[in-house]
């Protein structure tokens, strides 16, 4: 990596140094060397992603005052970093953080496992549930009722049909942000929309801030249209985002875009709170950046009692910094690639002029049938459907996982499809290639963080529960213990696909 895109300050990575649990000592067990210590605490950060790669790090004499240590130490530390590759220096420009270029990195094509290997294999990879009927059926057969008057047409919407566009600023009225058609677009799914937004506001080497962790197939498009990611990183547990990091990283970076999943993160199931929203708004208007917000998992909330915060854009009254990604991929079936984006709508216009050079437009059939959908009542009824089972999906995965790796650790989010666990210690990418080994696709932590962070961190989705949960626990729990005895094929890259 040629340069640092974010630093890290001397008191907050002391403070994470310092809030890193140390394992007790067993009888006659030698403490590592102080600089040993400090360079293990800081690479455990990395990985974990709790500090970004690419971050620059403090200088020697103040992250030694700030640690209450000598420079010797601190100098020895990033030396044996820097051996191990885990740091690069350059005269002047100072020391960042880096992953070293052996590790396997999240850089290839991401796909779901194909139906047909599903009889062998547990497919623990793709977050997206089976279609909830008879809802799709009726929705298609609502669809083709109303095609002839669009099939007389030459079938081209490159804004979405009118009824959609129209039936989608209905709802996000209805949710308090007053919308006009002209503010909506209609796309081939959020990717489409992402992609179209990408190219739309942040060229080849403009830089786009993300969550760190992330979710991994935005993170690849963000990387194939040439964009530089900027990491943020998450706040612990389930407390959405870290608003003194994302403060610091938009005036540092000044990034073009920044991408953030606020409804039940991907992967992570966080739920950012109204004052998180609003904050985040706020840096981003005045550091000039255009806050892109994905809502794909909004209307997945599983627990009674949840209380969904205004979005995001309801705190950019004036259009002029929030672009809204909607999608009906996550909420009712993922071969349903419709996606939608709400604007400003001169933004609008430019999307649909650009469009032009890439699909033209989505496809009429399925836009009727999510017309049909959202105008007979069925899109709540199908999305009811679907929550009962994320839940039920959630609660018997959870249990099986207790079970089988009592060592995992992780919170269970109120929503999403979802967990992100830390795996006791053991490498996310061997324990994917040793899944595969033993009949269970799960994905890598590092698809989810930029350049190879996450590598203690698997995610697992909620999707499938009763015994096929019980089982997949199982294999996860055999692929953990070739792990741990060196015999699940270390140095080969893992083959792990997401969704």
């Amino acid at each position: 990596m040629a340069q640092w895109t974010s630093a890290v300050g001397a008191a907050q990575l002391a403070r994470l140094l310092n809030s890193q649990q140390e394992r007790p000592a067993g009888p006659g067990t030698r403490r590592p060397p102080a600089y040993r210590a400090l360079a293990d605490g800081i690479r455990l950060l990395v990985l974990e992603g709790r500090v970004p790669v690419a971050a620059r790090l403090p200088a020697e004499r103040e992250l030694a005052l700030s640690l209450s240590v000598s420079r010797t130490t601190v100098a020895a530390a990033y030396e044996a970093l820097r051996a191990e590759g885990f740091l690069e220096s350059r005269r002047g420009a100072g020391s960042w953080t880096a992953v070293p270029a052996g590790n396997p990195l999240p850089a290839r094509g991401l796909e779901p496992l194909p139906p047909e290997s599903l009889g062998s294999m547990i497919d623990l990879g793709t977050a997206a549930l089976p279609a909830p009927e008879p809802w799709l059926t009726r929705a298609v057969q609502g669809a083709l009722e109303e095609l002839p008057p669009y099939a007389h047409t030459h079938g081209d919407y490159p804004a979405g049909l009118p009824a959609l566009r129209s039936m989608l600023a209905d709802r996000y009225t209805a949710r308090g942000i007053p919308t006009m058609p002209e503010q909506i677009m209609v796309t081939t799914g959020a990717m489409g929309a992402m992609d179209a937004i990408c190219h739309l506001f942040a060229g080849r080497g403009e830089r786009i801030a993300v969550e760190s962790p992330s979710y991994a197939n935005i993170l690849q498009l963000m990387r194939e249209a040439g964009a530089r990611l900027v990491p943020v990183a998450m706040a612990e547990g389930l407390m959405g985002w870290d608003m003194d990091r994302w403060r610091q990283v938009l005036r540092d970076a000044a990034p073009r875009l920044a991408y953030v999943v606020a409804d039940f993160h991907n992967p992570t199931g966080a739920l950012a709170d109204e004052d998180q929203r609003r904050r985040l708004v706020d840096a981003a208007r005045s550091a000039g950046t255009v806050l892109v917000v994905d809502e794909t998992m909004t209307e997945l909330h599983l627990d009674d009692g949840v209380e969904m915060p205004r979005p995001v854009c309801g705190f950019d009254p004036g259009g002029s910094t929030v672009i809204t990604v909607g999608s009906a991929s996550k909420a009712f079936w993922a071969g349903m690639r419709i996606g939608w984006v709400r604007a400003a709508p001169d933004v609008i216009r430019s999307l649909v002029s650009a469009r032009a050079y890439a699909d033209l437009g989505t496809p009429v059939v399925e836009q009727l049938a999510v017309n049909w959908l959202l105008s007979t009542g069925g899109w709540e009824q199908a999305v009811e459907v679907r929550r009962a089972q994320a839940r039920e999906n959630r609660d018997a995965l959870v249990a099986a996982v207790r079970r089988e790796l009592p060592s995992w650790e992780f919170s269970v989010p109120q929503g999403g499809l979802t967990l992100w666990v830390r795996t006791g210690g053991l490498s996310g990418s061997r324990l994917a290639e040793a899944g595969e080994r033993v009949g269970v696709r799960v994905p890598s932590g590092p698809r989810f963080g930029v350049d190879g962070a996450f590598e203690g961190y698997v995610r697992l989705p909620f999707t499938v529960g009763g015994a096929v949960a019980e089982e997949a626990a199982a294999r996860l729990a055999a692929a953990a213990r070739l792990v741990e005895t060196g015999a699940s094929g270390a140095g080969e890259s893992p083959r792990t696909f997401v969704a």
